[in-house]
């Protein structure tokens, strides 16, 4: 059939979460306050790791990007579906969908590197500290850090050239609550199982890649501090524990929907829910709560605020 036939879909209408009104206002009060918090949260470590001297170390360098792009992550879809709940038709236009995509992706594809980054880094300092500043110097850590935004950039682009030239004349209802790229290639007026097929494969091999080498690095920090169980080793563990827990919050749910054939609607949705809103959230407060430097860090950042409302 000639492109030209067909109607240029405009705008996509999303099906939302639920229909339910008493779930939909409790996930309005629930998201509402879990993406004011992530914001709160990452901006607050973001803030803290500038200006304390003694958080100006490898490690904390690349916890404040992992922040900033949390920042990203809990703004790209959260804001649109807590707007989206207040309204009976849920729509986005076709340009605004496409930068969804493009966003989510890169997000995702810079915070995996960044992650195998934090990963390393616990790796030196576990496994060969002495030459810890050595190795994680400061070029290694920007190094590090353009890779991440150069993997991030080719994956959203890659993923775009799927769908960029795609002719959509009709049908434009995605159930879901986002522009998620599998649904909206279901939405194109030519046969894409190959396209969707291609872009699990680019999706899911680069999650299952960065979770391999995560696991690896992991297996290798913990054989060390088995035989080595120093103060030094020890207190490494603990702000390794807390990266484990973060990569299991963020490759858990992504890892279902990009290698998981035909994932229920209900449990993509919570899942994707769960990345958008529950992620974001979840990577200050373990963060804080199990480093105590980083807590020392924000309780100066609130002394002055404490003797400001102390002396009015």
């Amino acid at each position: 059939m000639d492109r030209g036939n067909y109607s240029v879909v405009s705008e996509l209408v999303f099906l939302g979460l639920t229909n339910s009104w008493e779930i939909q206002l409790f996930l309005l009060v629930f998201s509402s306050i879990l993406l004011l918090a992530s914001i709160a949260g990452n901006i607050l470590i973001m803030f803290s790791v500038t200006i304390d001297p003694h958080l100006h170390s490898p490690l904390y360098f690349l916890l404040a990007n992992l922040s900033f792009l949390d920042l990203g992550a809990c703004s790209t879809a959260s804001p649109k579906m807590i707007y989206d709940l207040f309204k009976k038709c849920k729509v986005i236009s076709f340009g605004g969908c496409i930068a969804q995509i493009f966003f989510i992706h890169l997000i995702g594809g810079v915070e995996m590197v960044l992650l195998i980054a934090m990963a390393f880094d616990r790796y030196v300092a576990i496994c060969k500290p002495l030459h810890y500043l050595t190795i994680m110097n400061p070029r290694m850590c920007i190094l590090f850090l353009a890779a991440a935004w150069a993997v991030g950039i080719i994956h959203s682009l890659f993923q775009l050239a799927f769908v960029i030239n795609l002719p959509f004349c009709g049908p434009n209802v995605l159930d879901s609550f986002y522009c998620d790229l599998p649904k909206l290639l279901r939405l194109a007026c030519r046969d894409t199982y190959k396209l969707q097929f291609m872009v699990t494969i680019n999706s899911g091999f680069l999650c299952v890649e960065s979770f391999l080498i995560l696991l690896i690095s992991y297996i290798f920090i913990l054989l060390t501090v088995w035989k080595n169980s120093s103060g030094a080793s020890s207190k490494a563990l603990s702000t390794l524990s807390a990266h484990i827990t973060v990569v299991l919050f963020f490759f858990g749910p992504t890892m279902f929907v990009y290698t998981w054939p035909n994932p229920d609607a209900q449990v993509d949705k919570f899942l994707a829910l769960s990345d958008a809103v529950l992620t974001p959230f979840l990577n200050p407060v373990i963060y804080t709560l199990r480093n105590k430097e980083m807590k020392t860090a924000m309780k100066k950042v609130f002394r002055p605020l404490v003797i400001f409302r102390k002396i009015s």
